[in-house]
């Protein structure tokens, strides 16, 4: 008997924990998983991506310029400069034009290609692999490959030549021309990544769906309209706002292909005269002021488009 109550375990008192120690129980561990996983990355993009931010935001304040001593406080004056500035309001009618063709050419095109290769069998597979191709190449190589193709004695003129066009177009020495040409290049480039989106979109389309719909009788350009279209919205909703900010911040190619010519700031975009205000005229003050004014431009567009974009997500 006495060995069977010294062999049973002794129950451990329970302590009462106050609120504050039961808070504090509940809390420390979220607060240890942040400061483990995700403080790295907080860290990382605060001094990588706000800092520069808030002092591109204090420069475009002053005057500054590297090579001038009296630095001084200009408020808004550099942003009220900018409504007059010539060069600055071009550069947004060029990046305007440029932003809307590549956001319509490659989501039009790349849906039309997307749903030609929605098939099965290695010759797709082999042109899925061939349209991507220009995503993973560097810009500048593709800058330098489409510059020598369009000069006025280049490979595409000397074929139009020899079909019969006895005068073909500068397509990068007309300033009328330029911009045309490198919005196509780039409306190249990004193709792929619109082909891949939408394929990714085709397959998660319910065949059950598909099968109801023929059996009722739909014609394919009504079962397209009615069924495959709409739940493609995602993959619409991450082309359209990629390719917004992609051909918005736009620099590479136009430093490589025209640098901002032909002519007086005719390819010129903001992201382009923004650096060309910085490191050529040596402004820093102003330079910052056209950065800001394209980092909250590009803000702007992107939160209106995700906004109607997802808003026809739910009413689908």
């Amino acid at each position: 008997m006495l060995s069977d109550v010294a062999a049973r375990p002794r129950k451990r008192p329970v302590v009462k924990r106050s609120r504050r120690q039961r808070r504090s129980a509940r809390v420390w561990p979220r607060v240890w998983h942040f400061l483990s996983f995700g403080a790295p990355g907080v860290l990382i993009y605060v001094c990588f991506v706000l800092v520069p931010i808030l002092v591109s935001f204090g420069y475009s304040l002053t005057n500054y310029n590297p090579f001038r001593v009296n630095t001084r406080f200009v408020g808004l004056q550099n942003y009220k400069t900018m409504l007059s500035d010539d060069a600055f309001l071009t550069s947004l009618r060029i990046t305007t034009i440029l932003t809307l063709i590549v956001v319509i050419v490659p989501n039009v095109v790349g849906l039309g290609i997307a749903v030609l290769l929605d098939r099965r069998g290695w010759f797709y597979n082999a042109l899925r692999s061939v349209f991507f191709t220009p995503m993973v190449l560097s810009s500048v190589v593709i800058s330098v490959l489409w510059r020598r193709m369009l000069q006025d004695d280049g490979p595409i003129n000397d074929f139009l030549r020899a079909v019969g066009v006895h005068d073909p177009p500068g397509w990068l020495s007309d300033p009328d021309i330029a911009i045309y040409s490198i919005a196509l290049i780039l409306c190249w480039q990004m193709l792929g990544f619109c082909v891949v989106i939408y394929l990714a979109g085709l397959a998660g389309v319910p065949k059950e769906l598909m099968e109801a719909a023929e059996i009722d009788g739909a014609t394919p350009i009504r079962r397209f309209r009615q069924v495959t279209w709409p739940l493609l919205a995602p993959a619409l909703t991450v082309n359209t706002v990629v390719l917004l900010i992609s051909a918005f911040k736009i620099f590479d190619h136009i430093q490589v292909i025209t640098q901002g010519g032909p002519g007086t700031g005719s390819t010129a975009t903001i992201a382009f005269l923004s650096i060309q205000t910085a490191f050529v005229d040596n402004h820093q003050g102003y330079a910052s002021a056209e950065a800001i004014v394209m980092l909250v431009t590009i803000a702007v567009l992107t939160t209106i488009s995700l906004a109607v974009l997802r808003r026809r997500e739910v009413n689908l």
